[in-house]
């Protein structure tokens, strides 16, 4: 019998830190020992994968996270007679420190479902265009979580209130949101680690940077429409990647379409004296 096609959708995403994106769904295919330059960080949605990581066996459930570190060979193949289907992350080496690759090796499999979940959104983040800035600050919070885990530090880590910092990012992030700004220039310019400029704005005003920016970007072209710009044009001109990353924004905050909107908005008029 011949071998199943495998679904196999790759990509790189133009977000810092990640080097590429991999999904994919296979029978029958095993992989022979091999090593990547880049931490992959694993996930598996159905089935179960088993591999052999420094002469010693593991397996990866559905529940779990698993952090493969760079430069170590591993192999892996289905332990389930249906294959499986996997997510997959391949981190540059600069989001989790090099040193800690012992650890990786010592405990790939990580049990954390708070830490699945946030994957899970940064993997659904990375497949629509135009929300890199969200995409990076999921991803800031993941590496961190990483870190953590690596260090045996989980929930040890105080977290120290800066609102005077998230002010600074707020109008760094109001003078730039139309062209926008990635965290690392942020942070570049702010002389703060990005994760912490993610946790130290969301504590202030509640809301994630990149929600902010999209606000922002919202309300401009709620002004733009109201000024007669076709809604094929304000997309671009509010800071949008395309039409259809505004139409879904304008949607979620809004409640109608850009077009709905312009069209049903109108000069209330002015009653004779």
């Amino acid at each position: 019998m011949a071998a199943a096609r495998p679904e196999i959708t790759a990509w790189s995403p133009p977000v810092e830190g990640i080097a590429e994106v991999f999904h994919a769904r296979f029978t029958d295919h095993a992989y022979p020992m091999h090593t990547h330059d880049a931490w992959t960080l694993l996930v598996v949605d159905e089935g179960m994968v088993r591999y052999d990581l420094d002469h010693h066996e593991h397996g990866v459930l559905t529940h779990t996270v698993t952090l493969l570190p760079p430069h170590v060979p591993h192999n892996g193949e289905a332990a389930t007679p249906g294959g499986f289907r996997k997510r997959v992350l391949y981190l540059d080496t600069g989001q989790v420190d090099e040193r800690l690759i012992g650890r990786a090796v010592d405990r790939p499999v990580l049990h954390d479902p708070a830490l699945r979940s946030r994957i899970d959104r940064l993997h659904r983040t990375l497949a629509d265009p135009g929300d890199e800035l969200e995409a990076a600050s999921r991803l800031a919070l993941v590496a961190e979580r990483l870190a953590q885990h690596l260090g045996d530090r989980v929930g040890s880590v105080p977290y120290v209130h800066d609102g005077r910092l998230a002010h600074r990012l707020r109008e760094l992030l109001d003078a730039t949101y139309v062209e926008g700004i990635t965290l690392q220039e942020a942070g570049a310019r702010l002389h703060a680690h990005h994760a912490h400029l993610v946790r130290a704005f969301s504590r202030e005003f509640g809301m994630a940077p990149h929600q902010y920016v999209t606000g922002r970007r919202v309300d401009l072209a709620r002004r733009l429409l109201l000024r007669g710009v076709p809604a094929s044009a304000v997309a671009a001109s509010a800071g949008f990647y395309d039409q259809s990353h505004l139409t879904r924004h304008f949607k979620r905050i809004v409640g109608t379409g850009p077009g709905h909107y312009a069209r049903r908005s109108s000069t209330p008029r002015t009653k004779a004296a």
